[in-house]
């Protein structure tokens, strides 16, 4: 078969995904089975996979499935045990009295507390738990809407105690085959995996540091009464202060933590410096900035559901301390379990379910550790929790019924999307001697582009996250694809990915779904394109800065990887 209709032909999955996704507007759980029958057809009869090897590469993408299920559910459950046992109502009081200023409530409220939760919780949820506040607090419901979404940006990467990059990266690149040549060149796959990890939390940072007041100014431009730029902008010296409060240690914990951590602690430094500054009046403008009356606001910013400060207070008064305890022992539990040998090795060694060589395909393998991965240490908090909060046994079943149906929703979805991918990432043993898919995809792209393609990474990396409604399975789809781009025109390849895995964490400011969970919590559904037409100006911003960056630190810093010693 011609070369470029081959490659064309790796291209047809995504694709379909797309047309089917956004053209035809199928939801993902129908989209995505035809997706992964086609890919499978692709790989049976065009790439001359074996069944048997088709068949394993499935068994492995049900197997990853299930951990970053685990993860899921953990995370979800933690937020709907906090939410029953009245923590989540004691912090968001907490934040009702620091400042009248709408800018300052939005980079408080919706930057640090939203950026802590996306931490901890991920898959949408910042916005849903953001924007239903930012109501209570005063803001039209399509503002609040707005705001929520931008915060599904810096710490998107790192959300969900990491798992983009602890599933999305690490299963979306073929880490068999990875490690052989990294040890081959005298390194090794953590040595890898923790560069595009660092690289991905510089990137971040150095674009991160103006969303705060990017936040500012979108909200006076579109909905102030003078509908200014200059009133955002009034508020830059406290918005930086607010940003590089949080990218800092962002950046730091990425560096030299790993990838669980950065959006937490970054977020958790970031509340604790800013909101007593805050409280103090530092660097904060001298002209406060409001709405304009609400009766004056037209009625496409208004939702259908009134939410009252008041509505939000808990069954029982809960110290702000007491609250926030169970985030700060998820912090400690996960830090001792992955900078701490000895805890480390319990948490790895036990509770494993692993599957190697599977169907005896050498290197298709695939296991579940459940206590070390995220979820299993946040199943361990809401245990703690409910003894900690005192809570009844109905009110952590209710959180477990409410997460399990979230469960079953993304699970449906995933279980045809992870099969999928892993199928394209294996395909390259095959019995027509034949490059692997992504390897296909990257030789058509690196033909057509060149030396240039960096600048389109995290392009690439937002439409898969467009696409699927999320980071991870952006990554998934998308990692190996990009590493094999950077080695056909001779780029980083840890550079390059790092750039996807940023690119597609802009892309959550535009995914449907996130909007969608968001637009329901302030009864704003059936106007998401109101919002989408607000919030792809921001990840415009966040994707051209992401490819500008790439291309510097790849053409003029020379930036490299073990790989290409």
């Amino acid at each position: 078969m011609n070369q470029t209709l081959l490659s064309l032909l790796a291209f047809a999955p995504l694709v379909l995904a797309a047309i089917l996704l956004v053209g035809l507007n199928w939801p993902a759980r129908r989209a995505m089975p035809v997706v992964f029958i086609v890919t499978a057809l692709i790989g049976l009869f065009a790439w001359d996979m074996t069944f048997n090897r088709v068949l394993a590469s499935t068994l492995q993408g049900l197997v990853l499935t299930g951990a970053i299920l685990w993860i899921i559910f953990g995370a979800i459950l933690l937020l709907n045990t906090l939410k029953h046992s009245g923590a989540i109502t004691a912090i968001r009081g907490g934040f009702s009295n620091i400042s009248p200023d709408r800018r300052i409530q939005a980079i408080i409220v919706a930057w640090l507390f939203g950026c802590f939760i996306e931490g901890a919780s991920g898959f949408g949820t910042p916005a849903a738990v953001a924007a239903p506040l930012l109501v209570a607090l005063g803001f039209p419901a399509l503002a609040a809407v707005m705001i929520g979404m931008m915060i599904q940006s810096t710490p998107v990467s790192f959300g969900a105690v990491g798992t983009p990059i602890v599933v999305g990266v690490s299963g979306g690149l073929d880490k068999a085959g990875l490690t052989d040549q990294l040890v081959a060149n005298g390194s090794s796959w953590d040595a890898f995996y923790h560069l595009i990890t660092s690289e991905v939390a510089i990137i971040h940072a150095v674009i991160g540091v103006l969303m705060p007041l990017f936040m500012c100014v979108m909200l006076t431009r579109f909905f102030g009464r003078n509908k200014s730029w200059l009133e955002g902008l009034a508020i830059a010296p406290f918005a930086i202060f607010a940003g590089l409060a949080f990218v800092i240690p962002y950046a730091l914990a990425g560096i030299f933590l790993g990838p669980e951590f950065p959006s937490m602690i970054g977020a958790l430094v970031g509340l604790l410096i800013v909101v007593p500054a805050a409280k103090a009046g530092f660097l904060v403008p001298k002209k406060q900035w409001d709405f304009a009356d609400a009766k004056e606001w037209p009625v496409d910013w208004m939702g259908s559901i009134e939410i009252k400060l008041d509505s939000l207070t808990a069954k029982k008064p809960m110290a702000i301390g007491l609250a926030w305890t169970p985030y700060i022992l998820l912090a400690a539990i996960l830090v001792l379990s992955r900078v701490n040998p000895t805890v480390k090795a319990f948490f790895t060694d036990n509770l494993v379910l692993g599957w190697k060589d599977i169907l005896g395909e050498a290197g298709v393998s695939g296991s579940i550790q459940f206590l070390y991965l995220p979820g299993g240490i946040m199943a361990l908090v809401v245990l703690i929790t409910f003894l900690l909060h005192r809570m009844k046994f109905s009110e952590l079943t209710a959180a477990v019924s409410e997460s399990s149906k979230t469960l079953i929703g993304a699970g449906f979805v995933l279980v045809f999307t992870i099969p999928m991918v892993r199928i394209l990432i294996n395909s390259g043993v095959n019995m027509g001697d034949l490059p692997s898919m992504p390897r296909a995809m990257a030789e058509l792209v690196a033909s057509s582009v060149g030396d240039i393609y960096p600048v389109f990474a995290p392009t690439v990396g937002a439409l898969g996250a467009f696409i699927a409604g999320s980071n991870t399975v952006s990554n998934l789809m998308m990692s190996q694809f990009q590493f094999d781009t950077a080695g056909l025109i001779g780029v980083s390849g840890a550079m390059m990915v790092a750039g996807q895995a940023v690119g597609a964490a802009a892309g959550n400011m535009i995914a449907i779904h996130n909007v969608v969970a968001a637009s329901a919590t302030v009864g704003l559904l059936g106007r998401e394109g109101q919002t989408l037409r607000l919030t792809i100006i921001p990840t415009i911003y966040y994707i051209v800065a992401a490819g500008l960056i790439l291309l510097f630190a790849i053409h003029v810093l020379g930036v490299t990887d073990p790989l290409m010693l």
